[in-house]
């Protein structure tokens, strides 16, 4: 589990929080190889996002993009965990079980 003083990790590596709001981490058990693959997915189809400045069709097809790279990645679609436990993405902090630890951090 990676620590970071500026965006904190959830005791059960799942998320990092950004400004008070969970976002799902990519799932630990991807193999390396996999995971490069699919970063450099992500960026391509980041920087595609922001190339098709003012064009609707490609501004969506490069979104799309982004969304695909991201579920491989474990960072949306189906959770990765296996436990059952709900996912929390995109949630305040404040509003999940999560919250009463987080309160405990020196931030």
């Amino acid at each position: 589990m990676t620590k970071s003083p500026t965006y904190p990790d959830t005791p059960d590596g799942r998320y990092f929080i950004v400004r008070g709001r969970l976002w799902r981490k990519s799932n630990p058990a991807l193999d390396d190889d996999e995971r490069q693959v699919l970063v450099r997915q992500l960026m391509a189809a980041r920087r595609a996002v922001r190339d098709a400045k003012g064009d609707p069709v490609a501004t969506a097809a490069a979104r799309q993009h982004v969304d695909h790279a991201k579920i491989g990645l474990g960072e949306r679609g189906p959770v990765w965990w296996s436990d059952g436990a709900p996912d929390y993405n995109r949630h305040l902090v404040k509003n999940t079980p999560y919250a009463e630890w987080f309160e405990t951090l020196p931030l």
